[in-house]
């Protein structure tokens, strides 16, 4: 149990905010925006070095979504470069695991776990064409130069601190079983000790920061076209994934506009189709018809919460699909918010911690899982099959108010994302929280059969949600997860921008841009 409390104050800017899960990835953003790029210069940027300094959680091999708002015109615009199944993956290939039916919120396991780790559970990456697409559309500065900051963390490597080493730890053993993730992650097949100084400090990572370099001179699409696809290729059949050089040269990202909902005054802007936007939106509704009021006690709204929430799930898991696994998901969020008010929420992940535990070995970095995502059961809204795109659970929103781009947020932690941000929302909309409360504020997650309730809720909270549901008090720790990591940007009412990140990380931050000369 802890026996601390832990409290990080909001960061204010006039001249834009990166709010991020690593303050090193914040820094290289805020950097973008203090030299005169916008928000998806540094979004872009921001992501790229987030795939080096906490590889467990996000990365080039996997995927994500984006919104971005612009703060003129108000012109929403959405970015689909989520991960896809190779053209010749077999259903048959993933058989269930005997005597595993399932149902909407247990799903079956595979037989050996080949959707969940190793090349079988690998799909086609689409960060590097999302990343590319972004910044070829609203980007201000050259792809080039996006990728710099990420190469030099590449050479210098992972920062092996306590945190670091915990992650490692974990998943330590299955890590060993690959010979490109030994190398990339372990000292002699085993987890790096923090404690240990005649240690290195920094695990470099040689094999992406060239593939990084090639990237700069010959542009994004080789890393699906060229030689880069050529050796990701090769990599991938020699390890058993059914991804070949075809699937990805038909890799594209996709742009769409946004699917668009109402929440006590907020005009909610989310991505469309195969992400957690359309759960989110319907969890919006069903909370704005219940009995939630701005007088509502703690113990009432968290009801209302888990009872909005759990039938937005039972919706979702029953006509769109879901992961098989009751996995708490391993992403990556960030919220910018530029000098003149432009909002980008991308949110990236590789699925699980360490995504596939594959490090490809000549590229030299981490892949997803993908294939986690689908339904294993035959003739499911979201069963496998080939060239498929999962339904994921990534929610980055941006919610107007007044005709102005005024939140961008999300989250990191699976299913309960949306869960997470649902209640943040209505913390701010429903009792008029600062940002700086509303991070504080103890949650419920109702993304599971049982209700976790914080431990540092208010004590009729547990009482009055085990009414109609059961539930488990759970600590709001490291680790395990327990609710998900979110980061936002605000428009502040005084002016300004406001922004926070998850009180209970230790790496996470928001960076402010510095005023530009001569303004």
């Amino acid at each position: 149990m802890q026996t601390f409390t832990i409290h990080k104050a909001a960061v204010r800017s006039e001249h834009g905010l990166v709010a991020a899960q690593n303050r090193y990835a914040a820094e290289a953003g805020a950097a973008v925006l203090s030299r005169g790029g916008n928000a998806i210069d540094a979004a872009v940027v921001t992501s790229l070095v987030l795939s080096v300094v906490e590889p467990w959680l996000s990365g080039i091999g996997g995927g994500g979504f984006l919104v971005r708002a612009d703060g003129k015109t108000g012109e929403v615009d959405t970015l689909d470069f989520n991960v896809k199944a190779a053209l010749g993956v077999d259903p048959k290939n993933y058989p269930l695991a005997r005597g595993q039916v399932g149902n909407w919120f247990n799903w079956p396991s595979v037989a050996g776990e080949r959707n969940v780790k190793g090349y079988s559970s690998i799909a086609v990456p689409g960060a590097i064409a999302g990343y590319d697409a972004a910044l070829r559309k609203y980007g201000t500065i050259a792809w080039a130069d996006a990728l710099q900051p990420v190469i030099e963390h590449a050479e210098r490597g992972l920062q092996i601190d306590y945190y670091a080493a915990l992650c490692i730890s974990v998943d330590a053993g299955s890590l060993a079983e690959y010979p490109g993730s030994r190398e990339l992650l372990l000292d002699d097949g085993r987890a790096p000790k923090a404690s240990d100084a005649s240690a290195p400090r920094y695990k470099p990572m040689p094999r992406k920061a060239k593939l990084l370099r090639r990237l700069a001179q010959a542009g994004a699409r080789d890393f699906y076209e060229g030689e880069v696809a050529a050796m990701l290729a090769a990599d991938l059949e020699a390890g058993g994934s059914a991804i070949r050089k075809r699937d990805l040269a038909r890799f594209e990202p996709r742009w769409q506009p946004p699917l668009q909902g109402q929440y006590r005054g907020f005009e909610i802007k989310a991505v469309p189709h195969l992400s957690g936007g359309p759960s989110f939106v319907d969890a919006a509704n069903r909370l704005s018809r219940s009995a939630l009021k701005s007088t509502s006690s703690q113990a009432e709204a968290a009801l209302a919460y888990a009872t909005a929430i759990r039938e937005a799930y039972e919706h979702r898991l029953t006509t769109l699909g879901h992961a098989a696994l009751q996995d708490a998901g391993c992403t990556s969020h960030l919220s910018v918010v530029d000098r003149d008010g432009t909002m980008v929420a991308l949110t990236n992940t590789l699925l699980s911690r360490f995504g596939s535990h594959v490090a490809l070995p000549n590229a030299g970095f981490l892949m997803n899982n993908g294939m986690m995502w689908f339904d294993p059961r035959p003739n499911q809204p979201n069963s496998i099959a080939p060239g498929a795109q999962p339904l994921a659970n990534m929610c980055p929103l941006v919610l107007f108010r007044d005709g102005k781009p005024t939140l961008a947020i999300g989250a990191a932690g699976g299913r309960t994302i949306f869960p997470t941000v649902l209640q943040l929302v209505s913390y701010l909309a429903d009792f008029g929280m600062s940002l700086e409360t509303a991070f504080h504020q103890p949650r419920i997650d109702a993304s599971t059969p049982t209700i976790k309730v914080n431990a540092r809720a208010a004590a009729d909270v547990a009482a009055t949600v085990g009414r109609k549901f059961p539930v488990e008090i759970v600590e709001d720790t490291l680790y395990p997860v327990n609710f998900s990591v979110p980061s936002a940007v605000m428009r502040a009412p005084e002016g300004g921008f406001v922004g926070m990140s998850h009180p209970s990380s230790p790496w996470s931050a928001v960076v402010p841009a510095a005023p530009r000369a001569g303004r």
